[in-house]
């Protein structure tokens, strides 16, 4: 595909700082002539820690609400992974969970200073793996641009620093990282990832009643894949956490809009590379607009910096697409979709958000929170391809109802 990113204008109405406007370009360039944009390929893998009682209940979840289906489990010296499916040209998910309630690396240290993350201290959305084509190449090149990498005895956990992969160290601005990676993720026993674990009679069996209920229901084959992936952060990080996420991967600054009604902007970033962005899932920041002391004066909403100040910087949730189309008795299937789910029992924050009549539009919802892995799933049908990624009415109804359910109640923090 064909795309001119200095002559893009990016969309939205967003107003970014003289620094923003200066460095875009710049970090642009740089990716093109040092090397960065021919040596990293599209997403390869998503990376999710949960609990070590939590893992295969995760497995579990995840069959229900999402496309993707465990390939197979492995026992590494601290952690223990299952990997997953979708589609042989989307992202691999890969759900692992130490050992030990007490394994302690930077995901319980950075847990425990926040209230609503404390309870679950293992669990965090880890980040993204892109393909690469020469790790060394590739991480010299990185590091000369002030991009720091883990290396062997830099943490407890040894899958980051395992052959065939590397990563970077958890972002400033959002906790999340970058890893990179030579690897086919559709062969799982070439990952490195430990000795194979069979599933027991009963866990196979569990897994295949979650598969049977989607299939039975017609609700898996309207599940295409991850849409996108959007990391909450603070006021005051935003631009630097799209310029050090461009700086780091083949993809463009899509644009931003301001989201008046809850007092933030929702901030695109989509590969330009892939035809789909299913292939390689756009990354979106959403941010305050005002940090949380100087909104004190106009005492407006702000559930995005509540979140980052309950949660901690991380991921907010992961988009499915569902397909688009009408399921019947003017049901559009994510209607349908979701009201399946919900007789499952899958809880829901409100309802679904827009219309989807004869003009292109969008229609989704946000999930509650798992109790697993924190993140909230949202389901979003792009109607006669829309192509807009997303609208601001949208977003203000699904950024409120998101933010009546992460309130932190003082006293509570440890019941």
């Amino acid at each position: 595909m064909s795309f001119d990113l200095m002559s893009y204008q990016p969309r939205g109405d967003k107003k970014n700082s003289d620094f923003f406007a200066e460095y875009l370009p710049k970090i642009y360039e740089r990716r093109n002539s040092s090397g960065v944009a021919d040596q990293v390929g599209p997403m390869r893998a998503i990376i999710i820690q949960v609990e070590p009682a939590s893992l295969f209940d995760t497995l579990v979840e995840l069959y229900v609400m999402t496309p993707y289906r465990h390939t197979a489990s492995y026992l590494g010296k601290t952690h223990k992974f299952a990997v997953m499916h979708s589609h042989p040209d989307y992202p691999a998910l890969i759900v692992m969970a130490p050992l030990s309630d007490t394994f302690e690396d930077f995901i319980p240290r950075i847990n425990q200073m926040y209230p609503l993350a404390r309870g679950t201290p293992q669990t965090r959305y880890v980040g993204e793996v892109f393909g690469a084509v020469d790790l060394e190449a590739l991480t010299s090149t990185l590091e000369e641009q002030n991009i720091r990498f883990e290396y062997h005895g830099d943490t407890e956990n040894p899958f980051y620093t395992q052959s065939g992969f590397r990563f970077t160290t958890p972002s400033d601005f959002t906790c999340n990282r970058v890893g990179y990676s030579t690897l086919d993720f559709n062969d799982p026993d070439g990952l490195g990832l430990g000795d194979r674990v069979l599933l027991s009679a009963s866990e196979t069996a569990r897994l295949e009643e979650a598969a049977g209920f989607g299939e039975e229901s017609k609700i898996s084959p309207l599940m295409l894949g991850i849409d996108h992936l959007a990391t909450r952060v603070l006021a005051g990080e935003r631009e630097d956490a799209i310029l050090e996420f461009l700086t780091m991967v083949p993809y463009y600054f899509w644009g931003a809009y301001n989201i008046f009604d809850m007092n933030s902007s929702t901030n695109v970033n989509r590969n330009p590379n892939v035809d789909d962005d299913k292939k390689s899932p756009a990354k979106v920041f959403t941010a305050n607009n005002t940090p949380s002391f100087v909104n004190s004066f106009a005492k407006l909403p702000m559930p995005t910096e509540d979140f980052v100040r309950n949660f901690g910087r991380r991921l907010h949730h992961m988009a499915v697409e569902i397909q688009d189309g009408d399921h019947g008795a003017g049901e559009k299937n994510v209607d349908f979709v979701v009201n399946t789910l919900k007789d499952k029992g899958v809880p829901f924050l409100a309802h679904v958000v827009g219309e989807c009549k004869d003009d292109p539009n969008l229609k989704q919802i946000f999930s509650k929170h798992s109790k697993n892995t924190l993140l909230i799933t949202e389901y979003i049908e792009r109607c006669h391809h829309y192509d807009g990624f997303f609208t601001k009415d949208n977003v203000a109804a699904l950024t409120a109802a998101a933010g009546q359910d992460e309130q932190y109640q003082h006293g509570h923090v440890f019941d």
